[in-house]
């Protein structure tokens, strides 16, 4: 019986010692009783990442990336969770659970993926080869040294040519050997070849220039195909890229990443263009670290992807109309990954291969330099061109709702958000408030409302939204109309209720309240459970896990309430085998370190989680008590209801100020 894929991953990690691991990449030195070593992900003179033997965990304090054995190898190698399992599997001998084969095509049996690889390459040669040598090729050939690209980056990113010859690459199928009828299979699998509806076989990028698309580790999937002048093809496609197959997805895929992962680490920064030949000659010219998408609009895939190796990313656009509506229709995507994003715009009609082939490599480092603007100066920019903005009134109200609407999909700030994005949104903010000519207050007022909306409407009508409204029917009560408070009452009430310091809480379930960061408990709760989880139970029979609003902190908790219900233990390497997401094992090393420098020398755990309830319920009451002064203001309440509210507001302020209720003799 095949082992399920959480023991399969803990087998994978009991075997696997981070040390060695590490020490495979990097140049590991000891310090006490852990080990350092130059950080790869940021330009480190001073070792920033430390390896802990007895954690089984790494992190780097400067880039805030840490984890396990799966998180390393995710990052260092730039692979997804499964692969970065099957290469530390492999690596200790351990047989994992066999995931499904891709099925041959035209026959529904069940093929290895490395025979596709294999196949891909030996396709890719050929191609190569073609245009290296073939007499066809030289259209091809008079095309790419009229765009400026030398033998030698031919031969790097390994461009080729599909000959106007019909069954060209079949005859090279049978000078090869085998079966053939079974190699044409494969190809067709691969996307190489295609059927018609009669069953015609036929290659699917002939008479086109090809431009080899590869993996994040090199390996050839799919080709981008491309018409050329002098090649008499009837095509109405100018561009063909290779259909999806089990080696190609196009948004998961950015062409040149093989080349350009390893500059863009060192650097920090990714350019993006369009074409092909973009990519090329910019690698030509010095930037080795540009990439581009396979005739797709950028998504949450390539975002993602591109994040994993940079901390800013600049798309590089041509000038014209186009151009700036593709860049604004990917803010959205930026913004709510938080990624640093900078549009370079060139002069109209040029793509970034025309520019350095008449400006030169200089100018463009220059224009990056100098005339990047980030997302949110982009986005004004494009909703508020041609707008008055002190004149015409309706105009400006809708580009402001545009605006903060693209913001408010950014997530709201938080105890764990960084300062940078922390002081990037209120710039934004400012800039917004002074170009609108509107009070700042009013502006975040807004986004707030917006961002509770889509709150409300990803939640829709779930249970919780029926469980808050039979809540909210419950505590209104059905009595007779009753006196209200004096004036004096209510000012007393509100002077004892600012008396304390302001509560930083987070109010996703009060929509009425601002919207603000998470919290500080919610951070210093999950930090307890993980360094003390014996306190997961009392935890949570007196905190509901939708208590916790920070959605990464609310997933730590969850996960553990849940295992401590099943009987599970509830420690540091339980929870780090729960998640794969590189940020939720960072975080978890995070909350471990920081957990047991708070905790140094304590003797009563229990006592710290008391005092945390103390603090949750005290900042919970100063939280609901301008509310219920405005119902009481508001009037219209029954005696009961006044009755009961007063007594609320009453027990609130004995608890805070540390007064035990009345009792009876």
């Amino acid at each position: 019986m095949s082992a399920s894929p959480l023991d399969a991953k803990e087998q994978v990690r009991q075997a696997t010692d981070i040390v060695e691991l590490v020490g495979q990449y990097l140049q590991l030195r000891r310090q006490g009783r852990n080990y350092v070593a130059l950080c790869p992900w940021h330009d480190d003179t001073r070792p920033s990442l430390q390896v802990n033997p007895e954690r089984q965990s790494f992190k780097c304090w400067v880039c805030d990336i840490g984890g396990d054995v799966f998180s390393f190898m995710m990052q260092i190698e730039g692979v997804e969770f499964r692969e970065a399992l099957e290469m530390l599997a492999e690596r200790a001998n351990i047989p994992l659970r066999p995931q499904p084969k891709p099925k041959l095509a035209g026959s529904g049996r069940e093929i290895d993926k490395q025979r596709l690889f294999r196949a891909a390459a030996w396709v890719e040669q050929q191609y190569h080869d073609c245009l290296l040598h073939d007499k066809s090729a030289e259209p091809a050939r008079k095309y790419l040294d009229d765009r400026g690209i030398t033998p030698e980056a031919i031969r790097r990113f390994h461009i080729g040519f599909a000959p106007l010859e019909r069954g060209w690459l079949q005859q090279k199928l049978r000078e090869r050997g085998g079966d053939s009828n079974e190699g044409t299979r494969v190809l067709e699998t691969i996307g190489v070849l295609a059927r018609s509806a009669s069953g015609t076989v036929y290659e699917r990028f002939r008479g086109r220039l090809l431009f080899s698309i590869r993996d994040a580790q090199g390996r050839p999937i799919g080709l981008g195909g491309r018409l050329v002048p002098g090649v008499e093809l009837d095509s109405p496609a100018k561009y063909l890229n290779s259909p999806e197959s089990p080696l190609f997805t196009k948004n998961r895929l950015l062409y040149g990443l093989d080349l350009a992962r390893e500059p863009i680490r060192r650097g920090g920064q990714a350019i993006v263009v369009e074409g092909y030949t973009d990519v090329v000659v910019a690698h030509q010219q010095g930037f080795d670290h540009t990439v581009a998408v396979l005739g797709t609009a950028l998504g949450e895939n390539h975002v993602r992807l591109l994040r994993r190796y940079a901390d800013r990313i600049v798309l590089l656009l041509d000038g014209d109309e186009a151009g700036q509506r593709r860049a604004a229709e990917v803010l959205e995507l930026f913004i709510a990954a938080q990624a640093d994003l900078r549009i370079v715009t060139l002069p109209s009609g040029m793509d970034p291969c025309d520019y350095l082939l008449e400006h030169g490599a200089a100018a463009l480092a220059e224009r990056i330099d100098n005339e990047a603007v980030d997302a949110p100066d982009h986005a004004f920019h494009y909703h508020t061109r041609g707008i008055d903005l002190a004149r015409d009134v309706h105009a400006a109200s809708e580009a402001l709702e545009r605006l903060l609407s693209l913001f408010a999909r950014s997530p709201r700030l938080t105890a764990d958000t960084p300062g940078e994005l922390r002081l990037r949104e209120q710039k934004v903010l400012q800039r917004i408030a002074a170009d609108f000519r509107l009070p700042e207050e009013e502006v975040r007022r807004r986004l707030s409302e917006l961002r509770r909306k889509g709150a409300r409407d990803n939640r829709g009508s779930g249970p919780q939204a029926a469980h808050d409204k039979q809540h909210a029917h419950d505590r209104r009560g059905h009595g007779t109309r009753a006196a209200e408070p004096t004036a004096a009452d209510l000012a007393a009430m509100e002077a004892d209720a600012e008396s304390g310091e302001p509560a930083d809480l987070d109010t996703a379930n009060h929509p009425a309240a601002h919207s603000g960061p998470a919290p500080v408990w919610q951070r210093e709760l999950v930090e307890l459970i993980v360094v003390y989880p014996e306190l997961i139970t009392p935890a949570a029979e007196v905190i509901a896990t939708e208590q916790v609003t920070d959605p990464v902190l609310r997933r730590v908790y969850e996960t553990a309430c849940r295992l401590a219900a099943t009987g599970d233990a509830v420690t540091f390497d339980r929870l780090t085998l729960e998640f794969d997401e590189p940020r939720i094992q960072s975080l978890l090393v995070d909350l471990d370190e920081t957990g047991r420098a708070k905790g140094s020398g304590v003797a009563d755990p229990e006592a710290l989680l008391t005092e945390l309830l103390q603090t949750i319920e005290r900042e919970q009451a100063q939280r609901l008590m301008p509310a219920q002064i405005a119902r009481l203001r508001e009037g219209g309440l029954s005696d009961d209801e006044t009755a009961a509210l007063l007594g609320e507001i009453a027990q609130q302020a004995r608890h805070r100020h540390g007064i035990s209720p009345p009792t009876d003799g």
